[in-house]
């Protein structure tokens, strides 16, 4: 159980931990993107801007006079393009050329494909009435910008596993060291309700003899006595009922598997049929058992006995005259299931989740039966659940419910 717990507290501090860091690495992955698209944009345009310094507007036609070396712009995977005022190109340098139309309202273009390539379109104003002459477009290709992202992306990435597998050893050692003091008073109160559940037992059947021994007398004590011892004598035996249930859940995860053998749960089943069937004859209930060969399993005989006389009791306590009880087995791999299917009361939806609550207690029509302890669900999945199993149940209100009991099979 405690082991549960600890695996749900790492993995809930890990997604916790592992989602702060992914919106930490994409805040700063956006934030890096845009700084250095703007750097780039503020670079092109600086460079734009001194290629217009340089280009002369005599009788309506532009003279370029470029400054910048074709070789130069080619080793730093640029390019500049002129174009006049209506967007007809007159010259262009360099290789990393932008081939998506010209568009002189938009001053940043970006193409895509297999190389991505920028572009700053500067418009050119005459020096002398500062009139629109043309416009030079300034593209550089996107290369090293890929490059740098993806060298960002792997040092996050590995930032954050590595950060994570350092979490997960710390977290693992900060919740050893939270659930300890948790697990010492559990093992304590365990102890302390076994210890007290076995020194009940002597004081209880000193109790039940002496309550019961007046009864084998009724000559000797009146009516209102024998009544009076009678019910000393219930009491007792639902007390030490209780105390016996209570030793055995406090034992159920202690118990050593040193001892446990190979087991024919179709025997079990099989009498217990035999046992009950008297009880289920009384009541008018039809008691059937239905079962697949090869259900074998290991583990503690006593223990499953008392898991199955459990459900069977339940289901017959809970089902009317003319009802019927129905075991049935199946397997599914390296799993065996028993299903215990009644037509009793049912069970509320809203109460599926509780009934194997020690001490729970539903609504009147399924609270236990006089003598019960309140426990007999909880120690079946108990036993259950200290053999590798679960028990699981599905029930509706007036029609009946189904527990099933999955167990390891050999």
């Amino acid at each position: 159980m405690f082991q549960k717990i600890r695996y749900r507290l790492l993995l809930s501090y890990l997604a916790m931990f592992a989602s702060l860091l992914g919106i930490f690495a994409i805040a700063v992955r956006v934030a890096f993107t845009r700084s250095l698209y703007e750097q780039i944009t503020d670079k092109l345009t600086a460079i734009g801007k001194g290629a217009a310094a340089n280009v002369e507007f005599e009788k309506g036609h532009l003279i370029v006079e470029s400054d910048f070396h074709p070789q130069d712009l080619i080793v730093h995977h640029q390019a500049l393009q002129w174009f006049d005022p209506q967007g007809n190109l007159i010259t262009q340098q360099g290789k990393t050329v932008l081939t998506l139309p010209f568009l002189p309202n938009k001053m940043v273009q970006i193409q895509t494909g297999k190389v991505s390539i920028q572009a700053v379109t500067v418009p050119i104003i005459a020096n002398d009435n500062g009139q629109l002459v043309g416009y030079v477009r300034v593209s550089q290709s996107l290369k090293e910008f890929d490059e740098t992202l993806e060298k960002l992306d792997l040092g996050l990435g590995g930032g954050i596993i590595i950060t994570l597998v350092l979490s997960s050893i710390g977290g693992i050692l900060l919740t050893r060291q939270a659930m300890q003091p948790i697990e010492e008073s559990f093992q304590r109160l365990k102890q302390f309700t076994a210890d007290a559940s076995h020194e009940l037992r002597s004081p209880l059947m000193a109790i039940k003899i002496n309550a019961e021994l007046p009864l084998e007398y009724p000559d000797e004590i009146g009516p209102k006595d024998a009544e009076k011892f009678q019910a000393i004598a219930s009491a007792t035996n639902q007390m030490t009922r209780l105390t016996e249930d209570l030793l055995l859940l406090a034992r159920t995860d202690r118990v050593s598997t040193q001892n446990w053998n190979t087991i024919d749960l179709a025997s079990i089943l099989d009498n217990l049929i035999q046992l009950y069937k008297p009880q289920a004859e009384v009541k008018q209930i039809n008691l059937k058992l239905q079962l697949i060969a090869n259900l074998q399993l290991i583990g503690d005989t006593v223990q499953l006995i008392r898991l199955f006389t459990n459900l069977v009791e339940n289901a017959l306590y809970y089902t009317p005259s003319q009802g019927v009880v129905e075991i049935k087995s199946s397997r599914v791999g390296s799993q065996v299931f028993i299903d215990v299917q009644d037509t009793g009361v049912g069970i509320a939806p809203e109460h599926i989740d509780k009934v194997f609550e020690r001490f729970w207690r539903a609504t009147q029509s399924r609270s236990y039966w006089d003598g019960g302890s309140g426990l007999g669900l909880a120690i079946a999945q108990a036993i259950a659940q200290n053999h590798g199993g679960l028990i699981t149940v599905t029930s509706k209100l007036g029609v009946g419910s189904c527990f099933t009991v999955r167990l390891p099979a050999l």
